[in-house]
């Protein structure tokens, strides 16, 4: 009995050393933490692509060609075109063992048009959603969606039964401080699970044994770190402490392209920089404009814009790494054109008589937020241009926030003038027009319109574009809007955001332009 004891521990303690030798990690950071694990709870890019790992959409991106690919779905069909038919994959599992069903898949599409979504841009022309039966669910739209397809990438799938058990049928409200079930944890489908989570610290994340497949990744652990110190997080990848860091500082990419271990992939991001500022209230909280809103004036919004010297920006503050533009998205995104992307031309000068033309001689005093861990130098970037507004006698008061904090301020309209970054899921203009553009209203429209610009004429086009299917019409009137938009100011553009990935040189990845990893190709040498 005691060599029978010997022997068995002797085979339990081989299958553990040979799984720990299979055991592949992969070690990670960026300046931020994702705000939540409700995945319709807060459109963000970060959480989006993390998401993407544990909870999986109906369609979604091959990163090598961008075309739209089956997940959850295995085939689609436009039955009418107000009527989208997908047959969905049969033998699939959430991470509970339970399986996923039509009625998982209706109620996740519900779930993100619910008033407490923020992703309602990505439901916009969705009626409703039926099932048809056990493996088909149709999908209404109020006219012809040109990018329902597009949109659904976006849109992953939770577990109904699981929501229903744990008080999560409803996406947390992300403009209050009380939390749901979904907030730290996470039920999907995903090639990973999710093990742990302790927010602005660690999240671990673990294979999924019974994935039902198309994963390639030899990774069996995922660790990430938030490290909002720029050369703390640098000095992890330098030290050997990640494998990967997502957003490295343009300063040190040198060092790192000259380390054997080391390598970088660049690429231009779908995400552009701005500036949004308040065109809404009568009176700016902490102005010492009285009775009036200076930025409802073109003239002074035009002012601000040209007193941008974007040049010294990309030169100095982002050291080449930035492509400045004055359209609101980058050139992949249907719509774009050389003239829309155009810049109004640096004028301090010019600058100086248009706030004199305003009434605004002397300048004025205005509140100015910025996020300082969401984008590439974010707070160097807006300490230039509050220097450069000083210039022509405007004094912005600046003031930066983390991520977490700093988005739901400006979706409570707590910001005179902030910055956002923009990126474009969905490769079409509308996405960012309805977005940014539009009057604030339901259905997506202007769920980022953090300043409530509105003109009824942009609304007007807005609305055309989101049933037109012409494939020759379509862009034409993405651009006609986007030129509008620049006609109004309703932004100031900064520019398109140069992604360079630094990694240790054992790490196989494919750059995205939406700058998020694809958990399933992802693979780590010895």
């Amino acid at each position: 009995m005691f060599k029978l004891k010997l022997l068995t521990l002797s085979v339990a303690l081989a299958l553990g050393l040979a799984s720990a030798a299979h055991s592949t990690t992969f070690r990670w950071s960026s300046a931020s933490d994702i705000p939540t694990w409700d995945i319709h709870a807060q459109n963000n890019a970060l959480g989006n692509g993390v998401h993407a790992a544990v909870y999986e959409s109906l369609v979604y991106y091959n990163s090598r060609t961008f075309r739209i690919e089956p997940k959850l779905a295995t085939a689609w069909t436009q039955v009418s075109p107000n009527q989208l038919r997908l047959t969905l994959r049969q033998g699939v599992q959430f991470h509970d063992g339970t399986p996923f069903t039509a009625e998982d898949a209706v109620f996740s599409l519900q779930r993100a048009m619910a008033p407490t979504s923020n992703f309602s841009i990505f439901t916009q022309g969705i009626e409703r959603v039926v099932r048809v039966d056990a493996r088909t669910i149709d999908i209404f739209t109020r006219g012809p969606n040109p990018v329902l397809l597009n949109q659904l990438t976006e849109l992953r799938i939770m577990s109904r039964a699981w929501a229903e058990r744990n008080r999560s049928l409803e996406p947390m409200n992300i403009r209050t401080r009380e939390e749901n079930f979904a907030h730290r944890n996470a039920m999907g489908t995903g090639p990973f699970r999710l093990r742990s989570w302790q927010p602005d610290q660690r999240m671990v994340l673990e294979r999924n044994p019974n994935h039902w497949g198309g994963v390639t990744s030899n990774v069996t652990e995922i660790i990430y770190t938030p490290i909002s110190s720029d050369a703390t997080r640098m000095a992890a990848l330098l030290s050997g402490e990640v494998d990967f860091v997502l957003d490295p500082t343009p300063q040190d990419l040198p060092r790192v392209r000259a380390n054997t271990a080391l390598r970088v992939l660049d690429g231009v991001e779908n995400r552009t920089i701005f500036l949004g500022m308040d065109q809404h209230r009568d009176e700016l909280v902490g102005s010492n404009v009285r009775g009036a809103n200076p930025l409802k004036d073109v003239r002074v919004r035009r002012a601000l814009y040209q007193a941008i010297d974007i040049n010294a920006i990309h030169r100095v503050t982002m050291r080449g790494l930035s492509q400045n533009t004055g359209a609101l998205v980058a050139p992949m995104v249907s719509g774009w054109s050389e003239a829309v992307h155009q810049r109004l031309p640096f004028d301090q000068a010019a600058a100086r008589r248009l706030l004199a033309e305003a009434g605004y001689p002397n300048g004025f005093e205005v509140d100015f937020a910025c996020p300082n861990n969401r984008y590439i130098n974010d707070e160097q970037i807006c300490q230039a241009i509050t220097a450069m507004w000083a210039r022509i006698g405007v004094q912005a008061r600046l003031r930066t926030l983390p991520l977490t904090t700093y988005f739901p301020m400006i979706q409570r309209f707590e910001a005179s003038i902030y910055m956002l970054g923009w990126g474009v899921p969905t490769f079409d203009a509308l996405y960012s027009l309805q977005s940014l553009a539009r009057t604030v209203g339901p259905g997506g429209d202007g769920n980022f319109n953090a300043g409530r610009f509105s003109s009824p004429r942009l609304d007007a086009l807005i609305d055309r574009i989101k049933t037109e299917t012409d494939p020759h019409i379509r862009p034409r009137l993405l651009t006609q809007a986007l030129q509008l938009h620049n006609e109004y100011v309703a932004h100031i553009p900064l520019h398109n955001q140069v992604i360079p990935w630094a990694m240790r040189a054992n790490v196989q990845i494919v750059h995205r332009p939406d700058n998020r990893i694809d958990w399933r190709i992802l693979t780590v040498g010895n």
